[in-house]
């Protein structure tokens, strides 16, 4: 079989898209970090379901419905009601994880999940961010937060994702370049910040 460019592209930014990173940030922070606290799967639980779960199914359900071209959600213009509802599930995780007492760290990754789609959102208004770096960025942010500098060397996948999105014609280099040093720079100072570090 000849080398296909886009089904290889393709296949990069769905292996390293939001809904594979993140889940596998949360249980890395939480079962390496917090593998001892008795509470630890109720952690893991809140965050899947309030930052994973919730939004596979709104995705799904939009796609179905017609009210989104596609899973990647293309079309800046299709974008603002699925990033107002994440902004909800984000909220209420950040409520149901502050009843377990968590490691401040772990509301922090809810709260500023909910403020970063705000943040997302007013710049969807008039620009298209790529929330495919600015999520794995920012993924590295929290990795970092919590495991330090060993966790920058996955800063390494950014050429790799931001090429397949290019080639993929989802987003220009800059929308690229904007999404993964925003990601990882807010998310770092956000959480240098929650957690007094």
């Amino acid at each position: 079989m000849p080398f296909n460019l886009h089904r290889f592209a393709s296949i990069i930014s769905w292996v390293i898209s939001p809904i594979v990173v993140a889940p596998a940030v949360y249980v890395a922070i939480v079962m390496l970090g917090y593998g001892d606290d008795v509470k630890s799967m109720s952690y893991l639980m809140v965050l899947f379901v309030s930052s994973t779960v919730a939004p596979i199914l709104l995705i799904s359900g939009l796609k179905k419905t017609g009210k989104i071209s596609d899973y990647n959600i293309t079309f800046r213009e299709q974008r603002f009601l699925p990033l107002l509802v994440l902004i909800a599930f984000n909220a209420l995780g950040y409520e149901f994880m502050k009843q377990l007492h968590p490691p401040r760290l772990l509301t922090g990754i809810l709260l500023f999940n909910a403020v970063n789609t705000v943040f997302i959102l007013l710049i969807t208004l008039q620009w298209k961010i790529s929330i495919h770096l600015f999520t794995f960025s920012s993924s590295v942010g929290l990795l970092f937060m919590q495991f330090g500098v060993v966790a920058l060397w996955l800063l390494l996948l950014l050429p790799v994702l931001m090429w397949s999105r290019i080639v993929l014609k989802a987003h220009n280099f800059m929308q690229t370049l904007v999404g993964a040093m925003v990601g990882f720079v807010v998310m770092v100072a956000e959480l240098q910040w929650w957690t007094g570090l």
